[in-house]
């Protein structure tokens, strides 16, 4: 059987104001606490008006405090950016604060655009190819394996998920051991995520793969498909061969022309999911097959009431289904 958990990303939706915006997350993650979804992540973003998290580590902090046995944690830290040892060291607070309780979920993207990184790398100090030492690093500090010990240290440690979107990030996590989550909401592709999944359970056949997947559901397939035409995706292609998805045009066009190079913009049809909560369950049902053990379902829906409808949907299926 599959875990169903929740992404968050405390979306802007029209009129919002951030403090909304977040105090919407905040009664999301009680609603996934008292339905008994499995974790509830948020994510992190710079620069933008579309989304409200830009620091993981503070809101997971406050939903730990306003939620009882839901999972919370990160999906995740962008660990380009910061210090294995101080994301160490903030993770162990959490997980003191609340034992058992604290994902670590790390991601290799930037989450924002050029200026954002650079001012976050501050100086050029951070170095992008080298996530994946980063990556053994942090997990070190977290074991206590490392001479320099990230102090508190929790009695139970932070659970340390990779999230990626390649075959090549699944297969280093199952080196290490360690959940991981491929981003479906970004990369649809169907092959590759299947090669993923090969991929991770030859190295690792009792580990955890789990998926982060676009969801759409409503009462009837004709609401679904409706709420699903404003949610298609835009990546922009740099002249290096960087490739870089984002969420509404105005943002590919700006990180664009922030790069200084020349570049494209490609529309990417929506990856989610969209019908009633059956027709869901049942392409849930047929991925678990695959060799996916849990969903963290993301929501890309803009409309306060019916973003909130999806959720509940999946929730009263998922509590029938039980």
């Amino acid at each position: 059987m599959y875990t169903l958990s929740i992404l968050d990303q405390s979306p802007m939706l029209k009129g919002d104001t951030a403090e909304q915006a977040l105090q919407r997350t905040i009664e999301l993650a009680r609603f996934a606490d008292e339905k008994g979804f499995k974790r509830f992540w948020v994510s992190e973003h710079h620069q933008t008006k579309e989304l409200a998290g830009s620091s993981p580590e503070i809101l997971v902090a406050h939903l730990l405090a306003k939620t009882n046995k839901i999972r919370i944690g990160s999906g995740g830290v962008m660990l380009t950016h910061y210090s294995p040892y101080k994301v160490a060291e903030n993770f162990h607070i959490l997980s003191s604060l609340a034992p058992g309780r604290v994902d670590l979920g790390v991601g290799k993207a930037p989450g924002g655009l050029p200026t954002a990184t650079k001012a976050l790398q501050y100086n050029g100090l951070s170095n992008p190819n080298d996530f994946y030492t980063r990556l053994k690093e942090l997990q070190l500090y977290i074991k206590g394996d490392n001479s320099l010990a990230a102090e508190p240290a929790p009695q139970i440690p932070p659970e340390i998920v990779l999230l990626g979107g390649s075959a090549g990030s699944a297969e280093y996590a199952a080196q290490l051991g360690i959940t991981y989550t491929f981003a479906q909401f970004i990369n649809s592709n169907e092959e590759q995520l299947a090669e993923a999944i090969r991929v991770y359970k030859d190295c690792n056949p009792t580990g955890t793969f789990a998926v982060g997947i676009a969801v759409v559901v409503a009462d009837s397939r004709e609401e679904a498909k409706n709420l699903l035409k404003n949610t298609d995706l835009f990546r922009v292609h740099i002249e290096d061969g960087g490739k870089f998805t984002l969420t509404s045009f105005e943002s590919a066009e700006r990180f664009g022309l922030e790069t200084g190079k020349k570049f494209t913009i490609e529309t990417v049809s929506s990856p989610a999911i969209a019908g009633t909560a059956s027709d869901i369950f049942e392409k849930f049902d047929t991925l678990h097959e695959s060799g996916i053990d849990e969903f963290i379902i993301h929501t890309p829906i803009l409309e306060e009431e019916a973003r909130f409808r999806s959720i509940e949907l999946v929730s009263q299926h998922n509590a029938v289904s039980l």
